[in-house]
């Protein structure tokens, strides 16, 4: 039997998380290219053996994310680690505990308007897509354009707060002392290049945020909700899994979330209408069902012109429309944002306003079409409605109008009310 000891194996490669080490250069329009050929791409495969590959690669991310996380910082969001203290909640757990960075700019506390950020689970904090960055520039691939077009200027001068969550770094790389993706764990440095990557322990968990359900709930309920304001608002953003995660979790609780949530955006929708939501609730204009269908909306790959209608709805329980992105879902954020904010803030501006449900062809079955059938109005029925109308015969009673007062206490009762998942089984 032969055995090899660590100093008879090829050594793990290493390269410089440096763009002029490794070759590239970010260029006047914000694109990484080649030094040596400015018209060349990052190119991932160097080498035969596919640890280079993944090495080099990594070394390239590391950069990426450094410029990144620095321009939304230049841009007016903090860095906080998560979970906090035990103290007043602050972002104050340590940098050498297991915890996971989020950004939040500064005016969170009583913010007219908090959007929220769910992203996916295999991207970098800050990250829409390297795909993105790598073809179209680092800014466009990334929240720093989003975020510069949410604040503005400045976040003293906005009444609009923004929250990116982190539902891609939630392991926890005890040698270096930080959150990571499954993407960069695999590549971490190893004593050997044959080595496989290391093995996973309670060790690698983030109390409060191990997976990307728990990290939700703890940015909806430690993060956003103690700094909510009596007449705050809500927009929620989640693309792929993380959209998927925080409509799991709002259903869950929307008795307590309905009189702040004003908007949801969906970037590559993942909930099923068979499965995840309960369409017999449909009909309820208080349920979530409800509201998803009529003030929440969907970005798909598509081929079409952004915000072009598509098909849809029946799967996943609001309009869908093209985002367009045609090829690569991860890529829909980078180029969907400024139509997905447009929409948002005409919500926010009509707090009454209800999307219009619209079904195409190819989402109708005989069941449905059966249902529409015997929704039709006769031409009869319109003139015994007209003629109804016009006698005042059936005339139906003014709704009450409520006291401000008395609207005012029940919004505080409901602000001041149980904390969200309180009295869930643990």
């Amino acid at each position: 039997m032969y055995v090899f000891r660590n100093s008879d194996l090829p050594p793990d490669p290493q390269f410089s998380a440096d763009l002029e080490k490794l070759g590239y250069t970010i260029t006047v329009d914000d694109k990484i290219r080649g030094i040596a050929d400015p018209e060349t791409e990052f190119k991932y495969r160097i080498n035969r053996n596919e640890r280079f590959n993944v090495k080099n690669r990594e070394a390239m991310d590391e950069c990426i994310r450094k410029i990144v996380l620095n321009r939304l910082q230049e841009a007016g969001l903090e860095i906080w680690r998560l979970p906090f203290g035990d103290g007043p909640q602050e972002p104050n757990a340590a940098a050498t505990d297991p915890h996971v960075p989020i950004l939040v700019s500064k005016n969170l506390s009583g913010a007219a308007r908090v959007i929220v950020v769910f992203g996916e689970p295999v991207q970098d904090l800050g990250i829409w897509a390297y795909r993105s960055v790598g073809e179209d520039g680092v800014n466009f691939g990334s929240a720093v354009n989003f975020t510069k077009h949410v604040l503005g200027e400045g976040t003293d001068k906005t009444d609009i707060a923004l929250v990116i969550a982190n539902t891609g770094q939630l392991l926890w790389h005890c040698a270096s002392s930080r959150a990571v993706t499954h993407r960069t764990w695999e590549a971490a440095d190893r004593p050997a290049g044959p080595w496989g990557q290391a093995t996973r322990s309670w060790r690698n968990n983030i109390p409060g945020n191990k997976d990307l359900n728990e990290h939700i709930q703890y940015v909806f309920e430690h993060v956003i909700w103690p700094r909510l304001g009596k007449r705050s608002r809500v927009d929620v953003i989640g693309l792929s899994e993380g959209g998927q995660g925080a409509l799991e979790y709002l259903q869950k609780r929307w008795a307590i979330w309905k009189p702040y949530i004003s908007g949801i955006c969906f970037g590559n929708p993942l909930q099923s209408t068979a499965i995840d939501l309960d369409m017999s609730t449909l009909t309820d204009p208080q349920s979530f069902t409800a509201f998803l269908s009529s003030r929440g909306r969907a970005y798909v790959v598509s081929s079409d012109d952004l915000g072009k209608f598509q098909s849809g709805y029946r799967n996943h329980g609001c309009n869908c429309y093209a985002s367009g992105e045609e090829l690569n879902s991860e890529c829909i954020m980078a180029h969907a944002w400024p139509d997905m904010l447009a929409w948002l803030d005409m919500l926010y501006k009509n707090p009454d306003y209800a999307e219009q449900v619209m079904i195409r062809a190819e989402d109708m079955d005989e069941e449905t079409s059966q249902a529409l059938e015997n929704m039709a109005v006769t031409d009869d029925e319109d003139v015994k409605a007209e003629d109804a109308a016009q006698t005042g015969e059936a005339t139906p009673p003014m709704p009450e109008q409520a006291d401000p007062q008395q609207q005012e206490a029940s919004e505080s009762c409901v602000r001041e009310g149980p904390k969200p998942g309180a009295n869930e089984d643990k």
